[in-house]
């Protein structure tokens, strides 16, 4: 693994679209949200043998969503001055640890311990990675983000149908097993991370020329705010889904877990689905059309979803997952062209605002849960949707 040429290709030719870096970038990014699921399909477990509320539930989330966020755009900043082809193998050695002690932990500092680690592992991998992505895009950026996305938005979805096959009959220990996968993904990062160096230590094409803003700054700064908005509410609505779906179902349909991972894997899988779908559309028809067509798509779907019935509960949330997913990387790129130069630092902005806004909604949403019950949060969280019609306000930036 000393020479990045062994599996991946060259730095030279920075115009073309490095498909095999892309593949191994998103498979880190497979791994690595595969692994931080495990944390969400933990809980009917954690709740059973430690007796947790769900205020607690939501406190791990928090724990570990807030960790993340927290930490992104610091990491974003730092490596924008000075990019860290190592740090992405590193970060995923946090991620090692805290998946250990999560397998071994009985008490709820340990888990949040547990759970800190992971973050911190996620707040350090997210940055750089989308960088490598941005780098290694040939220019197709949204085409590059979707399929990053993708691979984390696949490992978010198998993270419950692992745990449905193997955590659920095996219980806590057997999430050691997933080390494993924390290894896998050391190796396929270091080789990444010596394509990124030799990408960097490549000189630039004598055509390269700095980028200028396409928006003036009291528009940019108009569009910055509408996209966090946008993210706010759209991470708000997919905490609900993604910390409660499992016992909403098992308490309104009477569901046994197993079978409520099941459904949950459904609804990430078309979440999954719907990012690879959002970025290649954003380069071709623009990302605010992308926008619109995702947060106001999503709303008569999320309106309907507490009434149906068990199947067509499942249908509509993967049709919300669907429309709703496909805009995170028609977002993440519009920001990243509004501000250009700041790739590390807009990708850890808006990820560790999703990472953040999940956690605070996750915890919020388990205080309430306990007070007024679960199908209630429900009904409420139908119409957190609705904040998407501030996407109206997107300024065009093809007029400059």
């Amino acid at each position: 693994m000393s020479s990045n040429s062994a599996t991946l290709p060259a730095a030279s030719g920075r115009g073309d679209t490095r498909y095999r870096v892309l593949t191994a970038i998103s498979l880190a990014h497979f791994l690595n949200d595969m692994m931080q699921s495990l944390i969400l399909a933990l809980y009917p477990i954690l709740k059973g043998n430690y007796h947790l509320s769900f205020a607690e539930i939501g406190l791990l989330t928090f724990t570990y969503q807030c960790t993340a966020s927290l930490q992104q755009p610091l990491v974003g900043l730092v490596t924008d001055r000075r990019p860290m082809p190592r740090a992405l193998p590193l970060a995923m050695g946090a991620t090692l640890l805290g998946l250990l002690l999560l397998s071994q932990a009985t008490t709820l500092p340990l888990l949040l311990l547990a759970a800190a680690l992971v973050g911190t592992g996620s707040a350090i991998f997210h940055p750089e990675s989308s960088r490598v992505a941005r780098l290694a895009s040939g220019g197709r950026h949204g085409f590059a983000q979707s399929l990053f996305q993708l691979g984390g938005n696949g490992g978010t979805a198998a993270g419950p149908l692992l745990a449905a096959l193997i955590i659920l009959p095996g219980g806590q220990h057997s999430v050691a097993w997933f080390a494993l996968a924390a290894l896998l993904a050391i190796v396929v990062l270091w080789q990444v991370g010596n394509w990124y160096r030799a990408h960097l230590a490549a000189p630039a094409p004598r055509s390269a020329r700095p980028s200028t803003p396409p928006l003036s700054p009291a528009n940019t700064r108009l569009a910055l705010a509408v996209l966090i908005g946008l993210v706010i509410g759209k991470y708000t609505y997919l905490a609900s889904l993604h910390s409660y779906f499992t016992f909403y179902l098992m308490q309104h349909f009477a569901l046994d877990a197993r079978n409520a991972q099941l459904y949950l894997f459904g609804f990430l899988f078309a979440v999954a689905a719907g990012t690879l779908l959002g970025g290649p559309l954003g380069d071709r028809i623009g990302r605010r059309s992308v926008i619109w067509l995702s947060v106001l798509g999503a709303i008569p779907f999320a309106l309907l979803l507490p009434h149906a019935g068990l199947t067509g509960t499942l249908l509509l949330s993967m049709a919300v997952g669907f429309i709703l997913s496909s805009a995170f990387s028609a977002i993440l790129v519009f920001a990243q062209e509004l501000v250009p130069g700041k790739v590390g630092t807009i990708s850890g902005l808006f990820f560790g605002l999703a990472f953040g806004i999940a956690g605070l909604a996750a915890a919020l949403l388990g205080w309430l849960a306990d007070r007024w019950g679960i199908v209630g949060i429900y009904q409420l969280c139908a119409w957190l949707p609705l904040s998407g019609l501030i996407a109206l306000a997107l300024p065009d930036t093809r007029h400059r």
